[in-house]
């Protein structure tokens, strides 16, 4: 990927824009998860409730260490030996991102990516973005640059072109407290 898309991209969400990008399984729309406007933004361009609440990704670890710290050992090492991977955990969360990242819950979702292309805009980034697909409610997320472009047209700020990594569903989300599934 050129470094041209990727601080492009950065720019974007560094300034509060909302960002379309490639995931393992389907695109997704990104932001700043602290700038609450932008992550109002993407509620309104998909029309998702805002109480479900949103992931965050990042291709790097540390980028979780705030969230992580604050989990007993055990648990820790149940997640990071799923990372980096499509599995997203659900922690608690202490108040470091905008309200609506959370939802309604108290806990916050998190997940360390293997794509080579989230974990490049992640590093240049400095920090996680937010991860959710790329689709209004209701409709199938779009798997293609064409169909989220037909969906959001200029919703969105930028696209940053890319592939997805071939998986054929959405990451599993599993509570760090307890273990349990609660996403297939």
């Amino acid at each position: 990927m050129s470094a041209w898309f990727i601080q492009k991209a950065v720019s974007v969400l560094s300034r509060g824009g909302v960002l379309a990008y490639p995931t393992e399984a389907v695109w997704g729309l990104g932001c700043d998860p602290s700038c609450e406007d932008a992550v109002n933004r993407i509620l309104q361009l998909k029309r998702r409730p805002w109480r479900k609440g949103l992931i965050l990704v990042s291709g790097q670890i540390d980028h979780f260490s705030q969230l992580l710290d604050r989990l007993p050992q055990q648990q820790q090492d149940q997640m990071l030996a799923t990372w980096p991977g499509p599995v997203t955990w659900v922690v608690p969360d202490p108040g470091i991102y905008a309200p609506l990242v959370r939802g309604a819950h108290d806990a916050i979702a998190i997940r360390v990516t293997a794509h080579p292309l989230v974990a490049e805009l992640t590093k240049a980034f400095g920090g996680p973005v937010v991860s959710t697909s790329a689709n209004p409610a209701t409709r199938e997320p779009a798997r293609t640059l064409f169909d989220c472009r037909c969906y959001f047209k200029s919703g969105v700020d930028h696209y940053l072109p890319g592939k997805l990594s071939g998986l054929n569903k959405p990451s599993q989300i599993r509570d760090a407290a307890t273990g349990a599934i609660l996403r297939q």
